[in-house]
């Protein structure tokens, strides 16, 4: 029966470099800033910086997770379908509920219940990866194997698109075609400071956004006639 990964050593897991302790440490901040925005009692623009961070962290790992974990999972572990499938919906519900949520004002009587749902959900799929997922890649791969796959999905969450995309499409190749120029967009419209005061300053940013998003995509489409 696999072990979750709450109650192991970083070198049972494989090392700092194991895509489980990899995985773990940004459960582990995701954990920390949704507890920090529950408790603070300042300013709007700090609950929207922390949120930022929250959604930024949110949708760059679960992007990753999606393009480079789960197809191994689901060549490797016997229920590794089953078990991405639940994941996966998960990740489509929290897609659209932090969508609703970047569109709703901070002093919205909607927002906390909405907020709340949010992170009831991350912090669920969380427990399910720790507990179910992840286990299933530690019993089928060596440390070194675990390190390797660790190296793949930080190169890809770096790159990986950082706000919620809901019409696209939670599996290689439709996430993988799309996440180029939409990680383009988003992170230009993260350029923009929270609660930046000139209107022109974010036009100008959300107007490269759009020209990058273009780009990108202009690129997808001259890959596409290649191959």
């Amino acid at each position: 029966m696999p072990t979750s990964l709450t109650t192991q050593s970083c070198e049972a897991l494989g090392g700092e470099d194991s895509i489980l302790v990899r995985q773990r440490r940004d459960h582990a901040e995701l954990d920390r800033l949704m507890n920090l925005y529950e408790s603070v009692q300042g300013s709007d623009e700090e609950w929207r910086r922390t949120l930022k961070e929250i959604v930024q962290l949110t949708f760059s790992h679960a992007f990753a997770e999606e393009t480079v974990l789960w197809p191994v999972l689901r060549r490797l572990a016997p229920d590794g379908e089953e078990l991405t499938t639940r994941v996966e919906k998960e990740h489509q519900e929290i897609n659209e509920l932090i969508a609703g949520i970047e569109r709703t004002a901070v002093g919205d009587p909607a927002l906390p219940a909405a907020v709340t749902r949010a992170f009831g959900l991350i912090r669920q799929d969380i427990r399910d990866e720790e507990d179910l997922l992840l286990p299933r890649l530690q019993d089928a791969l060596d440390p070194a194997g675990l390190r390797r796959l660790g190296a793949a999905w930080e190169t890809v969450r770096r790159t990986a698109p950082t706000h919620p995309h809901p019409a696209v499409p939670r599996r290689p190749p439709g996430n993988v075609v799309l996440g180029v120029p939409l990680s383009a967009y988003d992170r230009a419209r993260d350029l923009v400071p929270v609660g930046a005061g000139s209107t022109r300053v974010r036009r100008l940013v959300v107007a490269a956004a759009a020209l990058a998003l273009g780009l990108g995509l202009v690129r997808v489409v001259r890959a596409g006639r290649r191959t």
